[in-house]
């Protein structure tokens, strides 16, 4: 079983050397890349106006941050949330700079990129030259963004979620095919609610088979 973790900012601009700081933090908790119910959020005071200019991209104005706490107050929670997990992102270098920028600002070690999981990367390599913006891959994918009228960072993490388990093909990494004659039955009778259905083959059918396999020059199926 591995853990990694998917997480987004939402900040007061593009530069933290231009001293733009972060002001909402979200994660979700991946096992073998598929999101589960743990998560991390937090809204952050910046302790400096938010332009209006970037009110208008996330929705977050300076009235939604009075009194919330500072990056400090939440970077001990947020570095074990994290732990030592592989972190994904969209454009991952902006918010591991982001990131890096606030724990130094607190005499604390950045992320290192070694955990970098850029699903933007992914999206590239998948899709050269078409658009890889989230809400392209959303529509690519056909998932839901009625809800998305701004970039939240928490929504944004459930989305992206989503197109990463598509990206990464996740939810086909539990298909198995037994070889065990009798196993995969087995396992089946044993699920709740479950009623094994055999499949029944008529004896004209498998006359039929046999005189189609027949006509083949040293079919497989005669291979033991």
């Amino acid at each position: 079983m591995s853990r990694s973790v998917l997480f987004d900012t939402e900040t007061t601009g593009f530069d933290p050397l231009t001293g733009d700081r972060v002001i909402e933090i979200a994660a979700i908790e991946l096992i073998n890349d598929l999101p589960t119910e743990k998560y991390f959020h937090a809204l952050l005071d910046p302790e400096r106006d938010i332009p209006a200019e970037t009110t208008k991209i996330h929705g977050i104005s300076n009235f939604h941050v009075q009194g919330k706490p500072k990056f400090a107050e939440v970077a001990d929670a947020m570095l074990e949330f994290f732990g030592e997990a592989p972190l994904v992102a969209h454009n991952a270098p902006f918010d591991f700079n982001f990131i890096s920028a606030e724990l130094a600002r607190i005499k604390r070690p950045g992320l290192e990129a070694a955990r970098m999981i850029d699903t933007l990367v992914l999206a590239k390599k998948r899709f050269p030259g078409m658009p890889n913006s989230l809400d392209a891959l959303c529509r690519r994918f056909e998932i839901d963004l009625s809800a998305r009228t701004t970039h939240n960072a928490l929504l944004d993490c459930k989305l992206l979620a989503d197109v990463y388990v598509e990206l990464t093909g996740g939810r086909q990494r539990g298909l198995v095919l037994e070889r065990e004659p009798g196993l995969a039955f087995a396992q089946y009778q044993h699920e709740p609610g479950r009623v094994p259905r055999p499949m029944v083959v008529d004896a004209q059918s498998l006359a039929d088979h046999a005189a189609f396999i027949a006509k083949l020059k040293d079919p497989v199926w005669r291979k033991t």
